[in-house]
């Protein structure tokens, strides 16, 4: 499904839904993030988008006067990710994955969707959840296949990369707003 929860990046977090977050929020967290070492940096990117070109390009580019300036150099940077990077992005999406909790059926029918979205265009489905709630997802993500299954290759391959920059910037969010003393 590859959705966020990611496990959390250096010094942030996992992909939350902190978009409409005070600026305050962001503040500090930004000012951590822009003054660590370059490597630090460029691992914590990766953990928003799996592309390293991607990842250095937005490390390179610091320091980010605000959230607003990054997000957007985000943006900048998934619009000019060659189809190579963004295979390299879906392939460090992380598998799919419900809690164990979840009914057999649930883990049946989300592995069969997936299966056939990957054997239709040979990579991981990748969808943001932000707008819905966790008890929403599975419901969400089957829907999603379901609809882009029908899809034409070009036609994936551009949302596709829409909803890696989704994913990238929610990261984002994430990242900054985490409490970079945890």
């Amino acid at each position: 499904m590859p959705v966020q929860p990611r496990p959390p990046a250096p010094g942030g977090g996992s992909g939350g839904e902190h978009v409409g977050a005070p600026p305050d929020d962001h503040a500090v967290g930004l000012a951590h993030f822009n003054s660590l070492p370059f490597a630090a940096a460029e691992a914590a990117f990766l953990e928003c988008c799996g592309s390293l070109r991607w990842a250095h390009r937005m490390a390179a580019h610091r320091p980010y006067p605000d959230l607003g300036a990054l997000l957007a150099a985000s943006d900048e940077a998934g619009y000019d990710l060659a189809p190579g990077d963004i295979a390299e992005a879906l392939a460090a999406e992380p598998a799919p994955c419900l809690h164990h909790d979840a009914p057999r059926a649930a883990h049946l029918a989300l592995r069969a969707a997936h299966a056939a979205y990957e054997s239709r265009f040979g990579h991981a489905f990748v969808i943001c959840l932000d707008s819905y709630a966790p008890s929403q997802h599975v419901d969400q993500v089957l829907a999603g296949i379901r609809v882009r299954l029908a899809h034409e290759v070009d036609e994936e391959r551009a949302v596709t990369a829409e909803e890696l920059r989704r994913l990238a910037r929610s990261r984002i969010v994430e990242l900054v707003t985490a409490d970079p003393c945890r």
